[in-house]
């Protein structure tokens, strides 16, 4: 995990600021091509019917993404933003922990709106489709410990929402916002739904 931040703090401090593709502040009305690094928090839960699911708590976790954006508006500063995210999810409580990444590719409008002459801020709404890569169920009973993969008790496909807002000040990005699934991830017969609080922080070039 440590490589994966300097690389990513590399390409930052190496990458050219290019003033045309900023996406905020006083070039909002200019720009045409965006693209950033993102690296963040996430607060994730289960929910559903499932009777063990519902009771779980949520579960910090950490977000990278790349992403590029695109003006798809002539009269308006209206974007199309995708990436890849890389993003941990899960829940727990007592006894009971579960765990699992994600790859995720949101497809994402945006609408830019120019808060001042530096600020700019971004509603955004769209789907995003997810695909998990791993993860750990631990359960400790009377029987004594458990641990198998996530995936024996959770779909790895999953399809969801995501919506939120982000600002920009010159080329840095914070957004917050809430994604919720819209599919049901459970191998069972009761249904479950893995949802997150975001919070994200990054650059534009």
């Amino acid at each position: 995990m440590k490589k994966i931040l300097m690389t990513i703090a590399a390409m930052v401090l190496t990458m050219p600021s290019f003033a045309q593709f900023s996406s905020g502040g006083f070039s909002l009305d200019e720009e045409n091509v965006y693209y950033g690094v993102r690296i963040g928090l996430t607060v994730a839960n289960l929910g559903g019917d499932d009777v063990v699911v519902k009771n779980l708590n949520s579960k910090v976790g950490m977000t990278l993404a790349g992403v590029l954006g695109l003006r798809i508006s002539h009269t308006a500063p209206v974007f199309l933003e995708s990436g890849l995210y890389y993003t941990e999810r899960g829940a727990k409580k007592d006894k009971i922990k579960m765990s699992y990444n994600n790859l995720e590719i949101p497809i994402l409008v945006k609408y830019g709106v120019k808060a001042s002459d530096d600020i700019a801020v971004l509603p955004f709404l769209g789907p995003v489709f997810a695909y998990g890569i791993g993860g750990k169920y631990k359960y400790e009973g009377l029987q004594g410990k458990v641990e198998d993969s996530t995936f024996d008790h959770l779909k790895r496909f999953n399809m969801g929402f995501k919506l939120g807002c982000g600002a920009e000040y010159e080329n840095l990005y914070l957004e917050a916002g809430y994604q919720f699934g819209i599919t049901d991830v459970s191998k069972s017969d009761d249904a479950i739904h893995s949802n997150a609080f975001f919070v994200n922080f990054g650059v534009n070039f």
